[in-house]
């Protein structure tokens, strides 16, 4: 396992424990408004070279982390104070689950022995529970030790599974209680390896496929080269959700674009005698509620086992990080001697050009707006959407992008006034240089 560096300064308090955690885990930056009972994480967070970011708006913390996450690959840190100051940040929360956006969400509680009703400042009837029904999981810890360990198991499960977001609360009064230095090193763990008899399986189907499809999803944003590798050797069309929009280029001939809602798209798919559908739930937000018509073999790849028979019975399964997973088909396929690269037959066209239709008809009213965007914009630019027409009808299929995490939406839990706060303060990686926000009120532009 790949070892993260230990701590070398001593942790004296609760919330120095915290702060020391974090930065053994890499964050380096960190979202929120201090409040009364959050002082104390925020004295210890002088002392770090954590960057801190002050919006107006818990709510505009959570979706400016779940920015920062989508833009870096690295979870979002959101520092709220008790009651009112996380609860604003809930609604973040529920998106980012929808999205698989790992967040940590860290927020003071009551203090330890307290019993509900007392009428305590920002006192909540049980805001960890709040938060549990909307977070992947919420725990609240009772000694200082139990930070730690909490920190570690969130920093691992956004390693290792499907990334989503996480809560921790700490008793204010644990964060200036004493704690002892936590020396042990912290494992970063690997994802579950594919079984070889899965991808033997996945890879046979796909060696008989004639007219294949792969559906690329969120989860496939990280396997792109993957996906275009199988996508060229078998001629197959690829299509994408919103999350998985740029996997492959949607400039390439194989590209179908985005949007499983399509009529064009769904007949497409009722014409393919396989379907390769990876790191997506095929869920009714991508579909808009139609079940999709897949007649022919189904072949899903996902990191969530629960996710691979969810919505769509699969005849082939392999479960493990996309890249993995069709890093070894593909090998597979080179092995059984699958001849070189197939052009598009002309069945590809021939959905291109319905497809193409269809949602040019859709977007019409927004079509000049979305036309001069992409003409004036970079083709690195990251555009940041928000949940409105504009962005849905034009431009999820309008605004073609060339790589994935260049085109943020909403999707699922549907939440409003995300884009700009997603926008704000993110430093593009590399391959990306500037950020856009497509925004709700007026369908406002502003270019970052």
């Amino acid at each position: 396992m790949t070892q993260i560096p230990t701590v070398g300064q001593r942790s004296r308090t609760g919330s120095q424990l915290v702060v020391d955690r974090l930065v053994a885990h890499g964050v380096d930056t960190v979202f929120g408004i201090p409040g009364t009972h959050s002082l104390a994480l925020y004295e210890s967070l002088a002392t770090s070279h954590i960057t801190h970011v002050t919006p107006r708006h818990e709510q505009g913390a959570g979706y400016a982390a779940d920015g920062y996450a989508r833009m870096t690959g690295r979870a979002g840190v959101i520092l709220t104070t008790s009651g009112p100051g996380l609860l604003n940040a809930a609604a973040a929360a529920g998106q980012a689950y929808s999205d698989s956006v790992p967040l940590l969400l860290l927020s003071p509680g009551m203090p330890l022995g307290h019993r509900p009703g007392a009428g305590l400042l920002h006192e909540a009837k049980d805001q960890s529970a709040a938060m549990a029904a909307i977070c992947s999981w919420s725990r609240r810890v009772s000694e200082p030790e139990e930070i730690t360990a909490a920190l570690d198991d969130a920093f691992a499960g956004f390693a290792s599974g499907r990334p989503r977001p996480v809560h921790l609360e700490i008793p204010w009064d644990l964060l200036d209680a004493p704690a002892a230095t936590v020396s042990a090193p912290l494992s970063a763990p690997r994802p579950p390896a594919p079984s070889r008899d899965d991808v033997a399986g996945a890879a046979g189907a796909l060696t008989r496929a004639r007219r294949p499809v792969v559906i690329a999803g969120g989860g496939a944003r990280g396997a792109a080269a993957a996906v275009t590798a199988i996508a060229e050797l078998l001629g197959a069309a690829v299509v994408t959700t919103v999350n998985g929009k740029g996997v492959l280029s949607e400039y390439h001939p194989l590209s179908l674009g985005t949007g499983l809602h399509l009529e064009a798209v769904r007949a497409a798919l009722a014409e393919a005698d396989t379907v390769l559908a990876v790191g997506t739930e095929l869920s009714a937000a991508d579909t808009w509620d139609a079940p999709l018509p897949l007649p022919g073999v189904v072949l899903r790849v996902d990191i969530d086992p629960e996710q691979l028979h969810r919505n769509a019975r699969a005849d082939h399964t392999v479960a493990g990080p996309a890249s993995a997973a069709l890093g070894l088909i593909w090998t597979a396929l080179l092995e059984a001697k699958v001849g070189g690269e197939r052009p598009p037959g002309e069945h590809v066209a021939r959905w291109k050009a319905a497809i193409r239709a269809e949602a040019t008809a859709a977007g019409a009213p927004w079509a000049r707006l979305i036309t001069a965007l992409r003409e004036a914009l970079p083709a690195k630019t990251v555009l940041v959407n928000d949940s409105a027409g504009v962005c849905y009808y034009g431009a999820t299929a309008g605004f073609p992008v060339e790589r994935p995490g260049s085109f943020f939406y909403p999707t699922g839990f549907g939440t409003l006034g995300y884009a700009l706060p997603a926008a704000i303060r993110q430093d593009c990686p590399p391959g990306l240089s500037r950020r856009c926000a497509v925004r709700r009120r007026g369908n406002a532009v502003h270019p970052e």
